[in-house]
């Protein structure tokens, strides 16, 4: 089955009453795990660091990056609570960190053995290697990035499961790890790769959605799909196209202030979209074409078989003109249209008999 995130990101504008309603919001549309982010914002970015377009678009607020995350970050104290929600509920806590303090906070005190890396930290091979000393599974999302960009933070992440601590970290280490054997086995144990498009909401015309094939190929990974689109369409054409990951933001309410919300799922679109991929997943069903049960009680009632156009007497010889072809089909098959011309009538029978010879 495929796995569903639903990314609750920052959309609780760091209130930990938010952050409760949106687990229970998740728990009840059928995801399998709630997703968060775990940062400081002053180790994240710069003090004139810039918000993004998107950002002041949607908070309609000009103001540093600083300003604006300070005020998103929950305290660790609410993460173990929100933790143990999860537990209650039966859905799982799943957090992305942004930078080594909160990797340390998520893997070490709060026990996750299940990590997410962002697109904005592909590039970023310290915490991209950190990730990976982890031992931890990894989902890696890779929204700007080129096929060379993967492959190297996929030789980061080889190398960080591979070697041991004391290993000295270098480009030639991490494409070494990469193509050996032993790199390969481990990313394809514990790396899941995700097809994005960073941008919010992201352009249909930019999905480019076979490119998520094409990540699966490249790299002989797990692949999967992080969307940022309006609606639930694309994440539904990607479990089609094969996804075994899908990742998509959602809110209480699209009209909230923050930088997320106008680009998420409300909850019952959120339940929609996990409705909607259950089904898919059921209709992908088997790859191999016969007939299915359902079907097979049908074949008399829209089939065709040979019938008796005119009266004929037995011995006659049967011509073309005597034939047509009706239903239903628990007579001879009209492939035998041709082969049973100029023989000879078993038979007497009427206008509108199947033949049966």
């Amino acid at each position: 089955m495929t796995l569903i995130i639903a990314e609750a990101g920052v959309n609780h504008n760091g209130e930990e009453s938010l952050a409760f309603e949106l687990v229970d919001a998740a728990h009840k549309s059928g995801a399998d795990i709630v997703k968060f982010q775990t940062f400081k914002a002053r180790n994240l970015v710069t003090e004139t660091a810039e918000q993004a377009e998107y950002q002041v678009a949607n908070t309609k607020k000009q103001e540093s990056q600083l300003a604006m995350l300070s005020r998103l970050e929950l305290s660790y104290e609410a993460h173990h609570a929100l933790v143990k929600h999860c537990e209650d509920l039966g859905i799982e806590f799943l957090s992305t960190a942004f930078d080594s303090e909160s990797l340390d906070f998520l893997v070490n005190d709060l026990g996750l053995t299940r990590l997410k890396l962002p697109s904005g930290e592909l590039t970023n091979a310290p915490l991209v290697l950190e990730h990976a000393r982890t031992g931890c599974e990894l989902i890696v999302s890779t929204g700007m990035a080129t096929l060379s960009e993967i492959e190297m933070a996929l030789g980061v992440i080889a190398f960080g499961y591979t070697t041991p601590e004391n290993a000295e970290p270098s480009i030639q280490a991490f494409q070494e790890a990469y193509a050996s054997k032993q790199g390969q086995s481990a990313l394809q144990a514990k790396v899941t790769i995700l097809h994005c498009t960073t941008e919010y909401p992201a352009p249909i015309e930019e999905i480019n959605l076979k490119a998520m094939d094409t990540l699966g190929n490249s790299f002989a990974l797990r692949a999967g799909y992080s969307d940022h689109s309006e609606g639930i369409t694309i994440p539904i054409a990607a479990v089609a196209r094969g996804a075994t990951v899908i990742e998509k933001h959602f809110t209480l309410d699209k009209m909230m202030e923050g930088p997320d919300h106008k680009a998420s799922l409300e909850p019952s679109e959120l339940a929609a979209m996990v409705s909607a991929i259950r089904q898919v997943e059921v209709a992908l069903g088997s790859s191999v074409k016969t007939p299915t049960v359902s079907e097979v009680k049908n074949k008399a009632v829209a089939r065709k078989s040979l019938v008796l156009a005119e009266s004929i007497q037995k011995g006659e010889t049967i011509k073309a003109y005597h034939l047509t072809i009706k239903r239903p089909g628990t007579g001879m098959s009209p492939y035998k249209f041709w082969s049973v011309q100029n023989s000879h009538a078993s038979r007497d029978y009427s206008m509108g008999d199947l033949l049966d010879e």
